[in-house]
């Protein structure tokens, strides 16, 4: 069963309080032709993205617990709060140093 997106002005629980960081899973909210928001659940010590790039920037805000960036080698640390951005075509990888859930948005060129 896909997860359906989230509908223009409707609003999106990113973290729903019956759900742990150890329960919950990445899923897409919206993509279309110019951009992409996902939720993106990363556990301690795992790595996704890694090295990965694309066409246009990527915005990440850590909603919960701690993630280690890395954008085109450079390391950078993301705690509960906290957002940056990735530039076009830039490698990147994040590593959750605790549990964590990012919110990633990608835009499309």
């Amino acid at each position: 069963m896909s997860i359906p997106h989230a509908g223009p002005g409707a609003p999106v629980d990113l973290r729903p309080e019956s759900e742990t960081l150890t329960e919950a899973k990445t899923l897409a909210l919206i993509k279309d032709d110019a951009f992409e928001a996902i939720r993106m659940v990363v556990p301690k010590e795992h790595e996704v993205c890694h090295e990965h790039h694309v066409k246009g920037p990527i915005t990440v805000q850590c909603l919960e617990g701690w993630v280690a960036l890395s954008i085109d080698g450079d390391k950078h640390s993301l705690k509960t709060g906290q957002w940056t951005f990735v530039p076009a075509g830039a490698p990147h990888t994040i590593t959750g140093v605790d549990n964590s859930l990012v919110l990633l948005t990608i835009i499309f060129r």
